[in-house]
């Protein structure tokens, strides 16, 4: 893995691949979150499930969280590199003249990103893990003493949108996801190799993703602070 990581065309690799997964992630992540909007008694019982089944607490939840981790130091440590191998003068003239905002400003994107993960896993995840592992509740229910109270994710959910402040802070962070998708995408379907015949098709879905999802998570969020 240090050989790998030790190139620039190994670490740009790594780079795509760890992007490419959490891209799968959050695509199944909207995919859960949207049937709040449509069947709550539907979301309540995934959520359960993915909450409580061993393989998804114990496997993939710290291979996420490894995912998210390299994915973001790997993309400080490559933005270093690049500046250290860029020449000061006309370089940088060049660069931004041949190249987009958002491809000039990943770092930038990148970290507030991560801020507003930190925020989100802050509200859910740190939540979710209290609630179960520190005070011993795995039954999802909002009152376990009573069998018929519901299970909590639901109203847990729509309680963190109330905020107008909270929302809109939500709303800037996935606009800002979305701008960082448009070319990492891209870029990560590049450095995999990605480069054949079926390279127009892909744009085409990355646009579609990169626009797409972000304003899904945007109108979940609207539509639970406006009708809560």
């Amino acid at each position: 893995m240090s050989g790998i990581l030790s190139s620039s065309i190994g670490r740009k690799f790594a780079m795509a691949l760890s992007a490419l997964f959490l891209m799968v992630f959050l695509l199944q992540h909207f995919a859960i979150n949207i049937l709040s909007v449509f069947s709550p008694d539907t979301f309540n019982e995934v959520s359960h499930f993915m909450g409580t089944f061993w393989a998804v607490q114990f496997i993939l939840q710290p291979v996420l969280i490894f995912g998210v981790v390299f994915h973001f130091v790997m993309g400080f440590v490559l933005e270093i590199h690049n500046n250290r191998a860029r020449a000061v003068g006309y370089a940088k003239t060049s660069r931004a003249a041949n190249s987009t905002w958002m491809s000039r400003n990943m770092l930038l994107t990148g970290a507030v990103v991560l801020a507003f993960l930190i925020l989100h896993m802050y509200d859910f995840w740190v939540h979710e893990m209290t609630v179960k592992y520190m005070e011993g509740d795995m039954s999802g229910l909002v009152d376990p003493n009573i069998q018929d109270s519901g299970f909590r994710y639901y109203e847990e959910l729509r309680e963190k949108f109330v905020d107008p402040l909270r929302v809109g802070f939500y709303i800037i962070g996935f606009i800002l996801l979305s701008l960082h998708l448009l070319h990492g995408f891209n870029s990560a379907f590049q450095s995999v190799g990605a480069n054949n015949k079926y390279v127009k098709s892909l744009k085409g879905f990355s646009k579609v993703y990169a626009i797409g999802v972000p304003l899904g998570f945007v109108f979940i969020a609207l539509f639970h602070h406006f009708t809560h």
